[in-house]
């Protein structure tokens, strides 16, 4: 059921409506007026609040205005007495959904009306996650057969709680993945909140994760919530797990394994109830190695772990992909008239190398398009686009095409040792020879 915050001076009506939602198994949570109900809604997170508007120390009027940038996916109900619809009015210009005159009459017509409120709430939510689908990431595949393990990892997993790392080189779609396992969960209608540990400085990191108390640090004039808690409910994803320093693994550690946490400068403990999902294009366990990634860390994140292949990996991909992305690039260029792909340019970007994958696949058709005067785009468009190598080196002697052949191999590995000895058909111990023979460490 519903998180549900009742603000109102009044201890008999604040009684009264927290246990007619509290009957029918609504988590409820009091507050005397509106500054109490800050201090709520700095704690945790609720799906619906009913407040009062004619309150000592902090009105409901201004309560909402302090609110309503913070708590996005919170719906409001305002109590008003007969004969101060205006003031109501106000309110719902401010964020809240509707109003309920007092005298409330009996126990059946507010739980209506909570139950419309959190129904408005839950399809608000699925329309806001259908527009972010559709205009968002392209799908995950378009039919390669590489990709067959990874939808049905994804349909496997999706419905548990597992925690998931994604891995893989940047720009094989983790993120579009991790929204994939989001939308295939339980918690689809709750919040996907997502960061990115290589795009934060290091001492801003651990406030974007847990939050602020004011005073915590210079600049620190009020409390923050952390992305941890916006995600309450749903699903958080950590993308460039690879790049967070040791001392924030151990304190992200503690959250995976106690599920709890402090902001920054506060004592205050508070849950998380999010599902995790990590993502990294680092090689965690040679990071193991070298001592700069927790094992008890990796050993939280990798509970079930799935490769992204790399888009030269799935060329048949390649081309329905192109197309995807070209509608996406024409309309965010305001071009009106379509775009096609040339079946010579469908050609070269199939045979292109993609080392960039997703993204440098996305840059070209978009550098295409600006270059491009008619509707359809022809190879001289397509700017620099580097061409996948052939099969077998040829040229040199045996040592030179060996070396050639495993450079090329653990380049296409993103660096992985192990699966570049495998697809090598040789040892590790033999793989790492030869990395030192051949000066590719």
């Amino acid at each position: 059921m519903a998180r549900v915050l009742v603000v109102d001076d009044e201890e008999g009506l604040r009684e009264f409506i927290g246990e007619a939602l509290s009957d029918v198994g609504h988590a409820v949570t009091l507050a005397g007026d509106g500054l109490e109900a800050l201090d709520q809604l700095k704690g945790q997170a609720f799906d619906l609040m009913l407040t009062d508007l004619k309150m000592p120390r902090l009105d409901g009027i201004e309560l909402l205005r302090r609110v309503r940038g913070e708590t996005p996916g919170m719906e409001v109900l305002v109590l008003t007495a007969h004969g101060s619809v205006d003031t109501a009015v106000e309110a719902m210009k401010l964020g809240a959904l509707d109003y309920l005159e007092k005298p409330i009459h009996s126990p059946e017509e507010l739980r209506l009306v909570v139950a419309k409120a959190l129904e408005h709430r839950g399809l608000r939510s699925f329309r806001e996650q259908s527009l972010r689908i559709a205009e968002g990431a392209p799908r995950l595949s378009y039919g390669d057969p590489v990709m067959e393990p990874v939808e049905e990892a994804i349909r496997k997993v999706a419905p548990t709680l597992a925690t998931v790392l994604l891995l893989g080189e940047s720009g094989t779609g983790k993120e579009v993945a991790a929204r994939a396992i989001h939308q295939a969960s339980g918690r689809r209608d709750a919040p996907f909140v997502a960061i990115n540990c290589a795009a934060v400085s290091d001492h801003l990191l651990e406030s974007e994760l847990f939050g602020h108390e004011r005073g915590a640090f210079t600049g620190a004039d009020k409390v923050r919530r952390g992305r941890i808690e916006l995600a309450e409910g749903g699903t958080f994803f950590l993308d460039e797990i690879g790049e967070l320093k040791l001392e924030l693994q151990a304190k992200l550690l503690r959250v995976l394994q106690e599920r709890r946490y402090e902001r920054v400068g506060g004592t205050r403990t508070f849950e998380a109830d999010v599902r995790w999902i990590a993502a990294t294009n680092r090689d965690l366990p040679e990071m193991l190695r070298a001592g700069t990634f927790r094992e008890d860390l990796y050993h939280r994140l990798a509970v079930f772990p799935i490769r992204l292949p790399a888009l030269r990996e799935r060329r048949r991909d390649i081309g329905p992909l192109a197309e995807a992305l070209l509608d996406r690039i024409r309309a965010s260029l305001g071009r009106s008239a379509p775009l096609r792909l040339s079946k010579p340019a469908r050609a070269e970007l199939e045979a292109g190398a993609w080392p960039g994958n997703i993204r440098e696949l996305s840059n070209a058709l978009e550098r295409a398009a600006i270059l491009a005067d008619g509707e359809a785009l022809e190879p001289r468009h397509l700017v620099a686009v580097e061409r996948a190598p052939s099969a077998t080196p040829a040229g040199g002697t045996l040592a030179e095409v060996e070396r050639e052949l495993i450079r090329r191999v653990l380049a296409e590995e993103g660096g992985h040792r192990q699966r570049t000895a495998e697809r090598l058909g040789i040892g590790l111990r033999t793989l790492y020879e030869k990395l030192k023979r051949y000066e590719l460490e």
